[in-house]
């Protein structure tokens, strides 16, 4: 639903009332720090688009075992969404690497260090999977 058609209610007794989509936004005070912007920014949608089909594929593993399908055919399906979360964590891990360490290591000093420990770490979890 989008502002134009929200409706806004301050008591259960209120009249339901349309809203405006020009309603002013607070201010930014103007030493608030900058929003984060993470390495998969520029993806985002894709990697949306990509887990719904993700969950997809998991919901089909729940209709699979409701229907007593069998066990080598939702196996191989449990394969297969396996893969696609391990592709995506790849594409995730390598957009973090060149957005967010390489951002580090211009910046220099400690968080470099911190961060390529960090992606180390991730990088153990994902094998261990």
């Amino acid at each position: 639903m989008d502002a134009t058609h929200a409706t806004h209610a301050t008591h259960a007794t209120d009249a339901v009332t349309p809203t405006t989509a020009t309603s002013a936004a607070p201010a930014t005070p103007p030493d608030a720090p900058a929003p984060t912007v993470h390495g998969y920014h520029k993806q985002k949608d894709e990697h949306l688009k990509r887990l719904r089909r993700i969950e997809g594929q998991i919901r089909g593993l729940q209709r699979m075992v409701e229907e007593d399908t069998y066990c080598i055919d939702i196996l191989t399906q449990v394969s297969a969404s396996t893969k696609a979360l391990q592709s995506f964590a790849l594409q995730l891990l390598e957009e973090h690497l060149r957005h967010c360490v390489a951002d580090a290591a211009l910046r220099g000093g400690d968080e470099i260090d911190a961060k390529v420990e960090e992606a180390t770490k991730a990088i153990a979890r994902l094998l261990r999977t």
